[in-house]
């Protein structure tokens, strides 16, 4: 390893792949730590094998806890009634995910100024928007413009995915009840993009893409960051975040795969490890002078934990459907409920947003969709359901709660003997009125659609996919815990780009949000280089 870079990066994911590849770009020498691997999308997800929807039940679900590989940690839950989804591997967990890609609307920067609820962001809408657009040009992502309901952006890269049977009828449907809708804007690709080759349609496809066209950071951001200069290393696990004498972050501890410790020194530390493992971390490394662990005078670090609570509606239809042809959770969605609106009985909203149906297996045993039941009758109801379903999910906005949180378990270990995390969450009244009301919005429009049967799921339990909010970002450092670049406000050097600096969850999915956040904060660290405050 080499004795010292400019930055040392925690997580391969979606946001240290970005600030990585834009520190390479800008001369900027870097090293990314990952405890997991890559993921050969022939080989390990066989995608194209009659074992393919097996894995994604077992060595390939979503859950740590479910999957239990050699490269995971384990996640306390009891105490949540969400349950964490999250990989780790190069390209985290892009490498498990529909790839929807939605942008933040400008009032989601702004919900304490214009709806009196949870905290303003010290940044806009604006400042995002260019890193919006390059990371969409990495990305590959293909939409339609002119959605009315977002503000005017610049020419999607790529054409859209089709809507599929379910999403023309779910669309005529939303326009005769008057809602709005529109094709999602996903990170798939549509035509050839960038060595990528375009989407056949042989989902559903949340995990592994033989053709690439789904996108996942390791084929996006890491082959151009690898040729610039930037080294990936992976099997290293992170125990903690060392300082100089002067009180800096100076560099990380690692652990390899056989439990020998290294240490990587660094001008900066950045930490893009998620929501919770950035938190665990920050918490892993208490040490003289930070006893409640590093960046947490405030007593912030691992609060605020927040999700996308999501209901979901199934509707069965008597003719075919065909919905496991094609991107899983990518084809329209509805708006119309986004914003603050006097008659509702909640503030903010939520958007719904069609999911295709699943494979033979997945809809017997069910999962993020409803399980066909077991039993004497489970034959003539899996025909009756099997390509005949689509459904909507609700999903929620989620306000911070000092009380939904992160801490160390001490019950739980990862292979090296550190503790896990621990997770404490409750619904709040007024996501938990989100979620009735919107499933009745969700059923009535499946029902207009002409579903023969409506299934309702309230909450779905393992929808833990988005982790937000555990070292918020703000201008008051006994409220916050990075400032408006994600640079920690106790610890000089020490920066942090993955979801954990979300102040609001805002009601739609966040990895667009999460990269660009890591691009702005990248060319920032790039122009006053590494070792400035």
């Amino acid at each position: 390893m080499p004795a010292e870079v400019d930055v040392v990066v925690v997580g391969a994911g979606a946001a240290g792949s970005a600030l990585a590849w834009k520190m390479a770009v800008e001369g900027h020498s870097v090293v990314v730590l990952e405890q997991g691997d890559w993921v050969d999308t022939y080989d390990n997800v066989p995608h194209a094998s009659s074992l393919w929807e097996l894995s994604r039940q077992t060595t390939h679900h979503p859950s740590p806890n479910v999957r239990k590989g050699p490269t995971d940690y384990p996640v306390d839950e009891d105490d949540t009634p969400i349950k964490l989804l999250m990989y780790n591997a190069v390209g985290g967990s892009t490498i498990h995910w529909g790839a929807h890609f939605p942008r933040f609307h400008p009032s989601d920067f702004r919900v304490r100024s214009l709806d009196g609820v949870a905290a303003d962001w010290p940044l806009s809408y604006g400042e995002l928007e260019p890193f919006y657009d390059l990371n969409d040009k990495m990305m590959g992502v293909c939409g339609l413009n002119a959605d009315p309901a977002n503000p005017p952006r610049s020419a999607r890269p790529i054409p859209p995915l089709s809507l599929g049977k379910g999403g023309e009828k779910v669309a005529r449907a939303f326009d005769r009840l008057g809602w709005h809708w529109w094709p999602v804007d996903a990170a798939i690709t549509t035509i050839p993009w960038r060595g990528r080759d375009p989407c056949n349609n042989c989902g559903p496809c949340d995990l592994g893409c033989p053709t690439k066209a789904r996108a996942s950071t390791d084929v996006t951001y890491w082959p151009e960051a690898i040729a610039l200069g930037a080294r990936l290393v992976t099997g290293a696990r992170v125990s903690g975040i060392t300082l100089d004498g002067r009180g800096r972050a100076a560099g990380v501890t690692w652990l390899d795969r056989e439990g020998k410790e290294h240490h990587q020194t660094a001008r900066a530390v950045v930490l893009a490890a998620n929501g919770v493992g950035t938190a665990r971390l920050l918490l892993l490394s208490a040490q003289k002078g930070h006893p409640e662990g590093l960046a947490n005078s405030s007593g912030m670090v691992g609060r605020h934990l927040m999700h996308h609570p999501t209901g979901l509606a199934t509707g069965i239809f008597p003719g075919p459907l065909d919905g496991y042809k094609g991107p899983f959770a990518v084809s329209i969605l509805s708006q119309e409920f986004y914003e603050t609106h006097p008659d509702r009985p909640f503030v903010r909203g939520f958007q719904m947003q069609l999911i295709r149906s699943d494979g033979p297996l997945g809809t017997a045993l069910g999962g993020y969709l409803p399980r066909v039941p077991w039993g004497s009758g489970h034959h003539s109801t899996f025909e009756s359901w099997f390509r005949h379903s689509a459904s909507l999910t609700i999903t929620t906005e989620d306000f911070p709660d000092p009380d939904n949180r992160v801490t160390l378990s001490d019950r739980l270990y990862d292979s090296h003997g550190l503790p896990a995390p621990r997770i404490t969450y409750r619904l709040s009244e007024n996501t938990a009125r989100i979620l009735d009301w919107g499933g009745e919005r969700a059923r009535e429009a499946l029902r207009e659609a002409g579903a023969s049967e409506v299934i309702h799921t309230p909450l779905i339990a393992g929808a833990g996919f988005h982790l937000l909010g555990t070292a918020r970002m703000g201008t008051d450092p006994e409220k916050s815990v990075v400032d408006r670049w994600g640079q920690s406000h106790d610890t000089p050097g020490l920066y942090i780009v993955d979801g954990s600096v979300f102040v609001t969850a805002a009601a739609l999915n966040p990895t667009s949000t999460i990269q660009a956040i890591a691009l702005r904060t990248a060319g920032r660290l790039a122009s006053v280089g590494p070792g400035v405050r």
